[in-house]
């Protein structure tokens, strides 16, 4: 009889411990939530950037509104630092904002509004790498330029939001024609602010904007750049550089942005400028911002 009793004791206690395990086993499922780049301002980080630019020098060309920066350190995704230069400001970003064409269609993949196919990817792949114009009105016309403002303005993502100032852009296609929306503030067909481009990225690097399949899909996209110029110039002659970006040129106008993975480190690096030195300006920078990035501990 005491076996019995001793039997239906283990039974119950461990029914017990298995619906304790139950219960606890959602909470340590709960997504991590991950700081915003809005609240992410370092102090240190942000001197070394303005010292950089000074003594690269280019501080003439912050004053004057001219260059645009952001520098986020993401080597913990869970604490990025951010440091920036005008980057709040909307400036004309060429081929940039073809990033968010790329999103845009991924959003539209996962809803299951996009079929896949190779044909698909080959010019999501032609439209970031090579940047090609084709290409990009192609995805637009897929996605409907509409609605890849619709998403970049959604609250989910906020990548154009009035109350920043602005943001990413797309109101034309990369083609002959007239713009079929511009932006409410600066009526710009394609824009970008450099903060709202790092967002994009941060969001990107921490699953934010779409489910781990995706966002190792699009960021496949992102890689290899195809055109090496601006910051790849700047950081190719340092091994083992892994370089996600894309950049955007028209007249006088130069952007790049890129997810810069080195070893243990991982940034972000974003430049907008309004000159026809700026592509220049953005591969002279971009040695020493990595450099102020691997000695950031």
């Amino acid at each position: 009889m005491r076996i019995l009793y001793f039997s239906i004791f283990l039974l119950i206690t461990s029914i017990s411990y298995s619906q304790i395990s139950i219960a606890e086993s959602p909470a340590s499922k709960q997504p991590v939530k991950f700081p915003s780049l809005w609240d992410s301002h370092d102090s240190a980080l942000q001197n070394g950037l303005e010292k950089i630019v000074k003594q690269q020098g280019l501080w003439k060309q912050i004053q004057a509104e001219r260059l645009a920066l952001v520098l986020v350190n993401i080597s913990d995704l869970s604490t990025p630092k951010l440091a920036e230069l005008n980057g709040n400001k909307m400036i004309y970003a060429a081929s940039l904002p073809k990033v968010a064409i790329l999103l845009a269609a991924f959003v539209e993949i996962e809803a299951g509004n996009l079929p896949e196919s190779d044909e698909l990817y080959e010019h999501m792949t032609k439209m970031i790498r090579y940047s090609s114009n084709k290409s990009a009105t192609h995805v637009l016309t897929l996605v409907g330029g509409e609605r890849v403002l619709e998403i970049i303005q959604s609250p989910e993502f906020a990548l154009y939001d009035p109350k920043h100032n602005g943001g990413l852009w797309v109101g034309k296609a990369y083609a002959k024609g007239s713009a079929y929306q511009r932006d409410p503030k600066y009526n710009l067909s394609h824009g970008a602010t450099a903060i709202q481009v790092a967002r994009l990225y941060y969001l990107l690097e921490t699953n934010q904007l779409l489910n781990p399949k995706n966002s190792k899909r699009m960021k496949q996209i992102l890689a290899n750049p195809g055109i090496k110029h601006k910051f790849v110039k700047g950081l190719q002659s340092i091994p083992g550089v892994v370089i996600y970006r894309k950049s955007g040129s028209w007249r006088n106008f130069h952007a790049d942005s890129a997810l810069v993975e080195y070893g243990e480190h991982k940034y972000i690096i974003i430049g907008l400028s309004d000159s026809k030195s700026g592509g220049g300006w953005l591969t002279q920078l971009a040695e020493p911002l990595h450099k102020l990035i691997v000695k950031d501990k």
